[in-house]
């Protein structure tokens, strides 16, 4: 098998030494980055996610929510994370204006339904947001 003793055994004869530059290129440095940054902002997302659902029991959290999605709005833009920070936005201003028209109409008693179906629409969309999020998908407009 191996003519010469002197050789590795997992080494041809004659093969010459070869070094292997694992120095990382340009683009593999820019891949990096990109997804470093992709994966952070997926974090922030998730978080986000997390201070809307705890809005049903103290409404800061949702206000503080809504300030850092449209703080990393810009810098999520041109990848899937952007459309998770435009859901969020959407998913509080929607349901505000539907909490507010179910709590004028109180008065007129159909006001208790408004505000329960708005609750469950956004739960629905705080889940199905959270989910996506963790599972690296976009929204859907």
């Amino acid at each position: 098998m191996h003519n010469d003793p002197s050789s590795p055994p997992n080494r041809p004869n004659n093969t010459p030494d070869t070094i292997i530059d694992s120095t990382p290129t340009n683009q593999e440095f820019i891949n990096y980055a990109a997804a470093e940054r992709i994966s952070s902002l997926r974090t922030v997302a998730i978080v986000v996610y997390i201070l809307q659902a705890l809005s049903f029991f103290t409404i800061i959290t949702g206000i503080v929510g809504l300030i850092i999605s449209y703080i990393k709005r810009d810098e999520a833009k041109g990848t899937w994370v952007s459309s998770h920070f435009r859901w969020q936005i959407r998913t509080f201003w929607y349901f505000l204006l539907w909490a507010l028209i179910g709590a004028i109409l109180l008065y007129v008693v159909i006001g208790l339904g408004v505000l329960f179906i708005a609750s469950v629409w956004a739960i629905y969309r705080i889940v199905k947001g959270a989910l996506y999020a963790i599972e690296k998908k976009p929204m859907y407009y």
